[in-house]
């Protein structure tokens, strides 16, 4: 059995779609913290258990019996280095084959951006547990781009700190690379230990690039206006943004611009076999949603 846990969330959501294209439903388990928002996968046949990552003895029962085990990591920001461990942990401890997890392309103990370390963290914790396992390592989430373009759509200024070229990757291509790797073990270092190549879209892209896409697409130029990192943290806070929050984006640029994003690599094209949605797709969906 394979069992995926966060499979409500975002990423989890598709990645269990695109798995139960691929195997029976019978074979498929989800850990979730609310049972009943996956009522519908349960409807489906699929078992559907209550898992935690903050209370590991939920994990024992969510995870029982599994073969494979894919652990979507936890927030990052906060206590997500602990409980994903937890997580790689129960899944050995319930026997699993292989572990998988959604790791991060830039992941590294040096890296300025405060998710990398965690993720790199998680990824040295599953090599030394002894069990096979796989660390996805995700290109930069497209659907998080709404973030850095904050208000331009109104303003007609992409006022941001000073950045670099970012592999912005789709959740629904990366989804389904997991599924592939999961129902196919053959793929994405399925018989080895350790992390995947960069799993990324075709194209870094700097938020200049990104200003002038959202002109094209909107027919409104929008202008890149790079501010200086004390003046934009200052501005941030006093707009009611935490300090804690405002630092953790300001770790973003700063890697950016340290070149941590600028990586592409044709693994994730090969490995769906067509070419990865552009960023352009999910900046015409946040136009379209505004």
């Amino acid at each position: 059995m394979i069992v995926v846990t966060g499979a409500t969330g975002r990423l989890g959501s598709q990645i269990v779609e695109h798995l139960l294209e691929r195997i029976p439903a019978a074979e498929l388990g989800v850990s979730v913290r609310d049972p009943a928002r996956a009522g519908a996968l349960a409807e489906r046949g699929v078992r559907v258990r209550a898992g935690d990552f903050t209370e590991p003895d939920t994990l024992r029962y969510a995870l029982e019996g599994a073969d494979q085990v894919l652990v979507v990591s936890a927030a990052i920001r906060g206590d997500g280095g602990r409980a994903n461990r937890v997580a790689v942990d129960a899944a050995v401890a319930a026997g699993a084959e292989r572990v998988l997890y959604t790791s991060h392309q830039a992941a590294a103990a040096d890296s300025l951006f405060a998710a990398q370390p965690v993720h790199a963290a998680t990824e040295s914790h599953l090599a030394g547990l002894g069990v096979p396992f796989t660390a996805l390592r995700n290109g930069f989430y497209a659907g998080s781009l709404g973030l850095f373009v904050g208000d331009a759509l109104t303003t007609g200024r992409l006022a941001a700190p000073a950045d670099g070229p970012v592999s912005w990757t789709a959740h629904a291509d990366l989804a389904e690379a997991a599924a592939i790797a999961l129902a196919d073990r053959s793929t994405l270092g399925g018989t080895g230990h350790g992390p995947t190549p960069p799993l990324t879209a075709s194209r870094a892209l700097d938020l200049a690039d990104v200003a002038r896409l959202l002109t094209e697409i909107t027919g409104t130029e929008i202008v890149r206006v790079v501010v200086d990192d004390d003046d934009w943290r200052a501005t941030a806070i006093a707009a009611g943004v935490p300090p804690g929050a405002a630092d953790f984006t300001l770790g973003f640029h700063r890697a950016a611009r340290r070149g941590e994003f600028d990586v592409t690599d044709p693994t994730l094209p090969r490995t769906l076999g067509r070419e990865p949605l552009a960023a352009r797709v999910a900046l015409e969906a946040l136009v379209a949603g505004r």
